[in-house]
Formats: structure tokens, C-alpha cells, sequence
């Protein structure tokens, strides 16, 4: 009986992982399928593409503010913090200090 009983339990683990491992090697051979790859890629691509066009977006943006910023110095718009603070005074931002020069205070049209 008992040699009965430990054959079934045998028969049944190997078939058991005989299932587990031809549903691991369809799957990973499905990984490989000409078509997976080429899925793959094609993500892979637009990932970058869409990282590209962030890029260009903030880059832009960047590009506005600076421009915004040159025109105002130009315009007489714009003025340092430092111009107005006295060698005793400190600038806080967030409640941590900062150089006065690095505060840029844009004043709106006349």
C-alpha cells in the first residue's frame, strides 16, 4: 500500500512539473516570437520618442522664461533683490538663505 500510495504521489508531482515547465519555455519562447520583438522595439522607440518631445516641451519653456527675463533687463523691468537690501539684511526663500543676486523680482508693464 504504501508503495502504491508514494508511485501515485510521484506520477502526479512529474506530471505536475512537466506541465510547469512546457508552460515556461511556450512562454518564454513567445517572448523571442519574431512578432514580440518587433512589439518590443517599436515600444521602446516610442518611449523615446515620447522623452524627446518632454525634452523639446521643457526646453522651450525654459527658453520662454529666460527670453521673458532678458526683455524685462532690457525694458528696465527687472531689478535684483540686491539692489534694495541694506549688507546687514538676508533673503530667505522657503525659510533657508539664499544670495540676494539669485532672487530676480520682475516688476509688470508700465
Amino acid at each position: 500500500m504504501k508503495r502504491v500510495t508514494w508511485f501515485i504521489g510521484g506520477v502526479a508531482a512529474g506530471a505536475t512539473g512537466v506541465g510547469m515547465a512546457k508552460r515556461r519555455i511556450q512562454r518564454t519562447a513567445a517572448q523571442f516570437a519574431p512578432t514580440a520583438v518587433v512589439r518590443q522595439a517599436a515600444d521602446a522607440v516610442a518611449d523615446r520618442a515620447r522623452g524627446l518631445v518632454d525634452a523639446v516641451r521643457d526646453g522651450r519653456s525654459v527658453m520662454h522664461q529666460r527670453e521673458d527675463e532678458l526683455k524685462a533687463r532690457r525694458d528696465g523691468r527687472l531689478a535684483s533683490m540686491a539692489d534694495h537690501l541694506g549688507p546687514a539684511d538676508q533673503v530667505l526663500v522657503d525659510g533657508r538663505p539664499v544670495e540676494p543676486n539669485r532672487v530676480v523680482v520682475m516688476r509688470g508693464d508700465r
